[in-house]
Protein backbone atom coordinates (compact mmCIF):
# COMPACT_ATOMS: atom_id res chain seq x y z
CA UNK A 1 0.00 0.00 0.00
CA UNK A 2 1.30 3.45 -1.02
CA UNK A 3 -0.12 6.93 -0.57
CA UNK A 4 -1.56 8.72 -3.57
CA UNK A 5 -3.39 12.06 -3.38
CA UNK A 6 -4.85 11.56 0.68
CA UNK A 7 -5.79 7.55 -0.06
CA UNK A 8 -4.07 4.36 0.52
CA UNK A 9 -3.49 2.73 -2.66
CA UNK A 10 -2.65 -0.61 -3.47
CA UNK A 11 0.69 -0.57 -5.50
CA UNK A 12 0.84 -4.24 -5.65
CA UNK A 13 -1.34 -7.75 -4.56
CA UNK A 14 0.85 -10.36 -6.48
CA UNK A 15 3.43 -9.05 -8.36
CA UNK A 16 3.52 -6.75 -11.55
CA UNK A 17 4.19 -9.40 -14.10
CA UNK A 18 1.48 -12.02 -13.23
CA UNK A 19 -1.39 -9.39 -12.39
CA UNK A 20 -0.24 -7.85 -16.05
CA UNK A 21 -0.72 -10.91 -17.92
CA UNK A 22 -3.42 -12.04 -15.92
CA UNK A 23 -5.39 -8.73 -17.20
CA UNK A 24 -4.27 -9.43 -20.94
CA UNK A 25 -5.47 -13.39 -20.31
CA UNK A 26 -8.77 -13.74 -18.10
CA UNK A 27 -9.66 -10.73 -16.07
CA UNK A 28 -8.60 -8.08 -13.34
CA UNK A 29 -10.26 -5.74 -10.96
CA UNK A 30 -9.18 -2.37 -10.11
CA UNK A 31 -10.22 -0.07 -6.82
CA UNK A 32 -9.81 3.34 -8.63
CA UNK A 33 -12.43 5.15 -6.31
CA UNK A 34 -9.54 7.71 -5.92
CA UNK A 35 -10.65 9.16 -9.37
CA UNK A 36 -12.73 12.84 -8.61
CA UNK A 37 -16.31 12.81 -9.79
CA UNK A 38 -17.87 16.21 -10.37
CA UNK A 39 -21.16 16.77 -11.53
CA UNK A 40 -23.34 19.88 -13.40
CA UNK A 41 -26.80 20.25 -13.56
CA UNK A 42 -29.59 22.65 -14.75
CA UNK A 43 -30.33 24.53 -17.86
CA UNK A 44 -26.29 25.96 -18.64
CA UNK A 45 -24.55 22.65 -17.79
CA UNK A 46 -23.34 22.09 -21.52
CA UNK A 47 -22.89 25.77 -21.68
CA UNK A 48 -20.07 25.57 -18.81
CA UNK A 49 -19.40 21.79 -19.61
CA UNK A 50 -18.10 22.89 -23.17
CA UNK A 51 -16.55 26.03 -22.03
CA UNK A 52 -13.98 24.07 -19.97
CA UNK A 53 -13.87 20.83 -21.92
CA UNK A 54 -12.04 20.73 -25.16
CA UNK A 55 -13.90 17.72 -27.14
CA UNK A 56 -17.14 18.80 -28.53
CA UNK A 57 -20.10 18.63 -26.16
CA UNK A 58 -23.56 19.76 -28.14
CA UNK A 59 -23.53 16.22 -30.22
CA UNK A 60 -23.08 14.32 -27.02
CA UNK A 61 -26.13 12.03 -26.50
CA UNK A 62 -27.65 11.13 -23.41
CA UNK A 63 -25.52 7.73 -22.62
CA UNK A 64 -22.42 8.79 -24.65
CA UNK A 65 -18.91 9.14 -23.21
CA UNK A 66 -16.43 11.10 -24.48
CA UNK A 67 -12.61 11.84 -23.33
CA UNK A 68 -10.96 15.43 -23.82
CA UNK A 69 -8.94 17.82 -21.48
CA UNK A 70 -9.12 21.07 -19.67
CA UNK A 71 -7.10 23.88 -21.45
CA UNK A 72 -5.78 27.29 -19.08
CA UNK A 73 -5.80 29.87 -21.81
CA UNK A 74 -2.22 29.59 -23.12
CA UNK A 75 -3.14 25.48 -24.24
CA UNK A 76 -1.61 24.04 -21.25
CA UNK A 77 -3.33 21.04 -19.68
CA UNK A 78 -4.97 21.31 -16.33
CA UNK A 79 -6.51 17.67 -16.51
CA UNK A 80 -7.52 15.28 -18.69
CA UNK A 81 -10.98 13.81 -18.54
CA UNK A 82 -13.88 11.46 -19.36
CA UNK A 83 -17.67 13.59 -19.79
CA UNK A 84 -20.53 11.60 -19.42
CA UNK A 85 -23.86 13.00 -20.64
CA UNK A 86 -26.31 11.99 -18.09
CA UNK A 87 -29.62 14.01 -19.50
CA UNK A 88 -29.91 17.39 -21.69
CA UNK A 89 -29.09 19.12 -18.71
CA UNK A 90 -26.80 16.52 -16.92
CA UNK A 91 -23.14 16.10 -17.09
CA UNK A 92 -20.62 14.36 -15.06
CA UNK A 93 -16.87 14.31 -15.53
CA UNK A 94 -14.58 11.65 -14.01
CA UNK A 95 -11.04 13.70 -13.45
CA UNK A 96 -7.89 12.78 -12.07
CA UNK A 97 -7.34 12.13 -8.02
CA UNK A 98 -4.40 14.64 -7.53
CA UNK A 99 -6.09 17.50 -9.53
CA UNK A 100 -9.61 16.89 -8.58
CA UNK A 101 -10.03 19.64 -5.90
CA UNK A 102 -8.03 22.10 -8.61
CA UNK A 103 -10.91 21.20 -11.26
CA UNK A 104 -13.27 22.04 -8.79
CA UNK A 105 -11.60 25.29 -8.20
CA UNK A 106 -11.36 25.98 -12.11
CA UNK A 107 -14.94 25.01 -12.61
CA UNK A 108 -15.94 27.47 -10.04
CA UNK A 109 -14.01 30.20 -11.54
CA UNK A 110 -15.34 29.75 -14.51
CA UNK A 111 -19.05 28.92 -13.46
CA UNK A 112 -18.67 32.82 -11.95
CA UNK A 113 -17.68 34.20 -15.41
CA UNK A 114 -20.37 32.65 -17.23
CA UNK A 115 -22.80 33.41 -14.90
CA UNK A 116 -24.34 29.89 -15.34
CA UNK A 117 -27.61 28.74 -14.25
CA UNK A 118 -26.81 24.94 -12.96
CA UNK A 119 -25.37 23.35 -9.82
CA UNK A 120 -22.09 22.36 -9.42
CA UNK A 121 -21.37 19.65 -6.98
CA UNK A 122 -18.21 17.51 -6.61
CA UNK A 123 -19.36 14.04 -5.30
CA UNK A 124 -15.47 12.41 -5.28
CA UNK A 125 -15.94 11.64 -1.44
CA UNK A 126 -19.14 9.90 -2.21
CA UNK A 127 -18.50 7.89 -5.01
CA UNK A 128 -16.54 4.84 -5.54
CA UNK A 129 -15.03 3.77 -9.14
CA UNK A 130 -14.54 -0.65 -9.93
CA UNK A 131 -13.16 -1.00 -12.77
CA UNK A 132 -13.35 -4.73 -14.20
CA UNK A 133 -11.08 -5.07 -17.44
CA UNK A 134 -9.86 -8.30 -19.39
CA UNK A 135 -11.56 -10.72 -22.12
CA UNK A 136 -13.61 -12.38 -19.35
CA UNK A 137 -14.65 -8.61 -17.86
CA UNK A 138 -17.94 -8.12 -19.19
CA UNK A 139 -19.19 -11.92 -19.13
CA UNK A 140 -18.54 -11.68 -15.02
CA UNK A 141 -19.93 -8.16 -14.43
CA UNK A 142 -23.26 -9.49 -16.16
CA UNK A 143 -23.50 -12.51 -13.55
CA UNK A 144 -23.47 -10.02 -11.16
CA UNK A 145 -25.84 -7.56 -12.92
CA UNK A 146 -28.20 -9.69 -14.28
CA UNK A 147 -27.80 -11.25 -17.76
CA UNK A 148 -30.90 -9.17 -18.57
CA UNK A 149 -29.49 -5.99 -17.88
CA UNK A 150 -27.94 -3.61 -20.03
CA UNK A 151 -25.15 -4.19 -22.32
CA UNK A 152 -23.42 -0.75 -23.44
CA UNK A 153 -21.03 -0.58 -26.33
CA UNK A 154 -17.59 0.73 -26.41
CA UNK A 155 -17.82 4.63 -25.52
CA UNK A 156 -21.01 4.06 -24.07
CA UNK A 157 -22.79 3.79 -20.67
CA UNK A 158 -26.11 2.62 -18.67
CA UNK A 159 -27.40 3.25 -15.71
CA UNK A 160 -28.77 0.43 -13.59
CA UNK A 161 -28.89 -0.86 -10.10
CA UNK A 162 -26.88 -3.04 -7.89
CA UNK A 163 -28.39 -4.26 -4.53
CA UNK A 164 -31.31 -1.39 -4.66
CA UNK A 165 -28.37 1.38 -5.05
CA UNK A 166 -28.03 3.23 -8.81
CA UNK A 167 -24.87 2.20 -10.72
CA UNK A 168 -23.54 3.63 -13.80
CA UNK A 169 -21.73 1.25 -15.57
CA UNK A 170 -19.43 2.48 -18.36
CA UNK A 171 -17.66 0.49 -21.97
CA UNK A 172 -14.65 1.95 -21.21
CA UNK A 173 -11.04 2.03 -19.46
CA UNK A 174 -7.71 2.43 -19.34
CA UNK A 175 -5.46 -1.40 -19.89
CA UNK A 176 -6.42 -1.74 -23.77
CA UNK A 177 -8.73 -4.59 -22.39
CA UNK A 178 -12.74 -4.78 -22.66
CA UNK A 179 -14.66 -4.34 -19.39
CA UNK A 180 -16.87 -2.15 -17.74
CA UNK A 181 -16.12 1.16 -14.99
CA UNK A 182 -18.23 0.74 -12.81
CA UNK A 183 -19.58 3.99 -10.64
CA UNK A 184 -21.60 3.45 -7.11
CA UNK A 185 -22.12 4.81 -3.94
CA UNK A 186 -18.86 4.54 -1.88
CA UNK A 187 -20.62 2.24 0.86
CA UNK A 188 -21.52 -0.77 -2.01
CA UNK A 189 -18.11 -0.65 -3.41
CA UNK A 190 -17.24 -4.07 -0.86
CA UNK A 191 -20.67 -5.57 -1.39
CA UNK A 192 -19.57 -5.17 -5.75
CA UNK A 193 -16.17 -6.05 -5.04
CA UNK A 194 -16.72 -9.14 -3.46
CA UNK A 195 -19.85 -9.92 -5.87
CA UNK A 196 -17.71 -10.00 -9.15
CA UNK A 197 -14.94 -11.82 -7.66
CA UNK A 198 -17.32 -14.48 -6.17
CA UNK A 199 -18.83 -14.43 -9.72
CA UNK A 200 -15.28 -14.76 -11.20
CA UNK A 201 -15.22 -18.09 -10.07
CA UNK A 202 -11.58 -17.53 -9.68
CA UNK A 203 -11.32 -15.71 -12.74
CA UNK A 204 -10.94 -12.06 -11.54
CA UNK A 205 -7.32 -11.23 -9.48
CA UNK A 206 -7.50 -7.99 -7.84
CA UNK A 207 -4.53 -5.36 -9.59
CA UNK A 208 -2.69 -2.72 -8.12
CA UNK A 209 -1.31 0.67 -9.45
CA UNK A 210 1.98 -0.65 -10.62
CA UNK A 211 0.21 -3.20 -13.27
CA UNK A 212 -2.64 -0.32 -14.08
CA UNK A 213 0.87 1.43 -15.71
CA UNK A 214 2.23 -1.14 -17.64
CA UNK A 215 -0.93 -1.98 -18.86
CA UNK A 216 -1.18 2.14 -20.18
CA UNK A 217 1.90 2.23 -21.19
CA UNK A 218 1.65 -0.65 -23.19
CA UNK A 219 -1.26 1.25 -25.16
CA UNK A 220 0.32 4.41 -24.92
CA UNK A 221 -2.12 6.43 -22.94
CA UNK A 222 -1.61 9.76 -21.18
CA UNK A 223 -0.78 9.97 -17.33
CA UNK A 224 -1.36 13.77 -16.16
CA UNK A 225 1.63 14.45 -14.50
CA UNK A 226 3.76 12.44 -16.94
CA UNK A 227 2.80 12.86 -20.56
CA UNK A 228 0.55 15.82 -19.62
CA UNK A 229 0.21 19.19 -17.43
CA UNK A 230 0.32 22.60 -17.81
CA UNK A 231 3.18 23.12 -19.81
CA UNK A 232 1.93 20.37 -22.44
CA UNK A 233 -0.53 21.41 -24.68
CA UNK A 234 -3.44 18.59 -25.97
CA UNK A 235 -1.54 18.96 -29.93
CA UNK A 236 2.00 18.53 -29.06
CA UNK A 237 0.61 15.37 -27.00
CA UNK A 238 -0.79 13.63 -29.82
CA UNK A 239 -4.29 14.23 -28.51
CA UNK A 240 -5.71 16.62 -31.70
CA UNK A 241 -8.33 13.96 -32.08
CA UNK A 242 -9.93 15.24 -28.99
CA UNK A 243 -9.63 19.05 -29.49
CA UNK A 244 -12.89 20.19 -30.75
CA UNK A 245 -12.20 23.50 -32.72
CA UNK A 246 -14.92 25.86 -32.78
CA UNK A 247 -16.74 25.24 -29.69
CA UNK A 248 -15.48 28.09 -28.00
CA UNK A 249 -13.63 26.21 -25.01
CA UNK A 250 -10.85 27.83 -22.98
CA UNK A 251 -7.58 27.67 -24.83
CA UNK A 252 -8.68 26.96 -28.12
CA UNK A 253 -7.31 30.41 -29.42
CA UNK A 254 -3.90 29.41 -28.61
CA UNK A 255 -4.21 25.64 -29.69
CA UNK A 256 -5.43 27.06 -32.83
CA UNK A 257 -1.85 29.12 -33.32
CA UNK A 258 0.30 26.24 -32.32
CA UNK A 259 -2.37 24.36 -34.97
CA UNK A 260 -1.58 26.37 -38.06
CA UNK A 261 2.52 26.92 -36.61
CA UNK A 262 2.69 22.85 -35.86
CA UNK A 263 4.29 21.76 -32.48
CA UNK A 264 7.45 22.36 -32.47
CA UNK A 265 7.84 19.14 -30.11
CA UNK A 266 5.72 16.15 -30.29
CA UNK A 267 4.91 13.28 -27.67
CA UNK A 268 6.37 10.11 -29.62
CA UNK A 269 6.55 5.72 -28.04
CA UNK A 270 9.96 4.55 -28.11
CA UNK A 271 11.33 0.44 -28.46
CA UNK A 272 14.71 0.30 -26.42
CA UNK A 273 17.45 -1.78 -27.04
CA UNK A 274 17.83 -5.01 -24.35
CA UNK A 275 15.73 -4.86 -21.36
CA UNK A 276 16.83 -2.03 -19.33
CA UNK A 277 13.81 0.70 -18.28
CA UNK A 278 14.03 3.75 -19.05
CA UNK A 279 12.68 6.09 -15.79
CA UNK A 280 11.14 8.79 -16.45
CA UNK A 281 13.51 12.13 -16.61
CA UNK A 282 15.89 9.97 -18.49
CA UNK A 283 17.62 12.01 -21.55
CA UNK A 284 16.86 10.97 -24.98
CA UNK A 285 19.69 11.51 -27.42
CA UNK A 286 20.32 12.51 -30.99
CA UNK A 287 23.67 14.15 -31.12
CA UNK A 288 22.82 16.00 -28.30
CA UNK A 289 20.33 15.66 -25.88
CA UNK A 290 17.00 16.39 -27.49
CA UNK A 291 14.22 15.77 -24.92
CA UNK A 292 13.17 13.72 -22.21
CA UNK A 293 11.33 10.44 -21.06
CA UNK A 294 7.86 10.56 -19.46
CA UNK A 295 7.30 7.19 -18.88
CA UNK A 296 9.09 3.83 -19.40
CA UNK A 297 8.75 0.30 -18.39
CA UNK A 298 9.59 -3.02 -19.62
CA UNK A 299 6.35 -3.86 -21.68
CA UNK A 300 5.24 -7.74 -20.79
CA UNK A 301 2.69 -8.79 -23.61
CA UNK A 302 5.60 -7.28 -26.23
CA UNK A 303 8.71 -8.33 -24.64
CA UNK A 304 10.11 -5.10 -25.15
CA UNK A 305 11.60 -1.95 -23.10
CA UNK A 306 9.27 1.10 -23.86
CA UNK A 307 8.99 4.65 -23.01
CA UNK A 308 7.23 7.61 -24.01
CA UNK A 309 8.54 11.12 -24.23
CA UNK A 310 8.93 14.04 -26.09
CA UNK A 311 11.22 15.30 -28.54
CA UNK A 312 11.78 17.95 -31.82
CA UNK A 313 8.93 17.28 -34.36
CA UNK A 314 11.97 16.62 -36.82
CA UNK A 315 12.85 13.56 -34.80
CA UNK A 316 9.25 12.73 -34.36
CA UNK A 317 8.57 10.22 -37.58
CA UNK A 318 8.72 6.56 -37.16
CA UNK A 319 12.02 4.96 -37.87
CA UNK A 320 13.99 7.31 -36.17
CA UNK A 321 17.12 6.11 -34.51
CA UNK A 322 17.65 7.72 -30.82
CA UNK A 323 18.79 6.76 -27.75
CA UNK A 324 18.41 7.29 -24.34
CA UNK A 325 21.20 7.63 -21.29
CA UNK A 326 20.69 4.89 -18.64
CA UNK A 327 23.41 5.27 -16.14
CA UNK A 328 26.23 7.16 -17.84
CA UNK A 329 25.48 4.37 -21.01
CA UNK A 330 23.70 5.75 -24.55
CA UNK A 331 21.15 2.52 -25.02
CA UNK A 332 19.89 2.72 -28.66
CA UNK A 333 16.43 3.13 -29.30
CA UNK A 334 13.72 3.89 -32.19
CA UNK A 335 11.00 6.10 -32.77
CA UNK A 336 7.79 3.71 -33.42
CA UNK A 337 3.91 3.87 -33.93
CA UNK A 338 1.75 3.27 -30.57
CA UNK A 339 0.17 2.00 -29.01
CA UNK A 340 2.50 -0.58 -28.10
CA UNK A 341 0.60 -3.20 -28.01
CA UNK A 342 -3.01 -4.37 -29.73
CA UNK A 343 -5.16 -7.33 -29.37
CA UNK A 344 -4.93 -9.61 -32.49
CA UNK A 345 -8.56 -10.55 -32.16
Amino acid sequence: MVPFAGFEMPLVYSSILEEHRHVRARVGLFDVSHMGELRLSGPDAARLAQRVFSNRVDTLKPGGVRYGVFCTPEGGVIDDATLYCIGPEEYLFCVNAATAADDFAWFTKVHGELAASCALRDETARTALIAIQGPEACEIAHRVLGAKGPRPRRWRFAETSFQGAPLLLSRTGYTGEDGYEIYLPAEQALSLWSALIDASRGAAHPIGLAARDTLRTEMAYSLYGHELDRSIDPLKADLARFVSFGTGFIGEEALMRVRDSGPEQRRVGLILAGRQVARPGTAILAEQIIGQVTSGTFGPSIERSIAIGYVPAQYAAPGTQLGVEIRGRRIPCEVTETPFYSRKT
